[in-house]
Order: C-alpha cells, then sequence, then structure tokens
C-alpha cells in the first residue's frame, strides 16, 4: 500500500514542476508580446515621421506656387505700371520702385513665415521622438523570469510540508 505521506509529497513535487513550466511560458509570451508592441510602435513612429515630413514637402510646394504667382502679378503690375507710365508721358520711377519694394516686403513676410513652419515642423518632430522613446521605455519592461532554483527550493519545501503533514 502506498505511504500517503510519500503520495502527497509527489503531488508537491509535480505541482512545483507544472508551476514552473507555467511561469516559464507566461514569460516567453510576455516577451513575445512585447516584442510585437515594439514592433508596432516602430512603425506607428516610422509613420507619424512620414506624414509630418509629408506634409512639409507639401506646405513648402504650396508656398512656391504660392511665391511664382506672386511673382507673376509683380511681373504684371511693374508691366502695367510702365506701360501707364509710358503713355502718360511720366518718366519717374517711384512707382515701380514702390511696387517693387512692396514685393520685396511680402516675400520677406512669407520667407519669414516658411521659417516659422519650418520649425514648428521640427518642434513636432522632437516630440514625436519624446513619445515614441517613452512608449519604447514603457514596453520594455523586464519580463520576471522564473528561477529553476527558487522552484525547487519551493517546490521541496512544499513537499516537506506535505510529507510531514501526513506522516
Amino acid at each position: 500500500m502506498c505511504n500517503p505521506a510519500i503520495a502527497m509529497a509527489a503531488v508537491s513535487g509535480v505541482q512545483g514542476a507544472l508551476q514552473f513550466s507555467a511561469q516559464r511560458q507566461q514569460a516567453k509570451t510576455q516577451a513575445a508580446y512585447q516584442a510585437q508592441a515594439q514592433a508596432v510602435e516602430r512603425q506607428r513612429f516610422q509613420r507619424e515621421q512620414s506624414a509630418t515630413r509629408l506634409r512639409e514637402a507639401q506646405d513648402k510646394e504650396a508656398e512656391a506656387r504660392k511665391m511664382e504667382q506672386l511673382a507673376l502679378e509683380q511681373k504684371q503690375r511693374v508691366s502695367t505700371g510702365v506701360t501707364a507710365m509710358g503713355q502718360a508721358g511720366a518718366i519717374s520711377e517711384a512707382p515701380i520702385d514702390d511696387l517693387y519694394a512692396q514685393y520685396g516686403r511680402v516675400k520677406s513676410a512669407q520667407a519669414r513665415q516658411q521659417e516659422f513652419k519650418a520649425v514648428g515642423t521640427e518642434l513636432a518632430l522632437e516630440e514625436q521622438g519624446f513619445g515614441f522613446q517613452q512608449e519604447m521605455m514603457r514596453l520594455s519592461k523586464p519580463v520576471s523570469k522564473p528561477s529553476l532554483l527558487l522552484s525547487a527550493l519551493q517546490t521541496g519545501t512544499q513537499a516537506a510540508r506535505a510529507y510531514k503533514e501526513f506522516s
């Protein structure tokens, strides 16, 4: 006949082995989840950065077209002014100089606005980078791996208690 103390000690040993195996599987699953979450975060960050750069390129292109249109309008105004002065018999270049000065001020203001937009874009990209770093740190918490020695000691203690209780 089987000694109940030995049987209970054996059951405790099996339970300890199963518990260690479950903890090891949980650690592997958690590590795999973290790796997947980090990959997804990297993709999200890259898409966010790409979208910001694309918006920046679109803004620059739109601004360049606007400046081209402004230059064409400027040429038309100067041509119209020169023609009107020629028809009126005027010789003064002051009105033409005023048109060029106006154009210069508008062009300068738009250039400053583009500089401000560029600074804003760089700040947005930097902020996205900080957010990415924080999220990666959050996702990179150490995975608690089970210790075979600790599990063996716990299992041995439980088996000894079971043996003592049933003997």
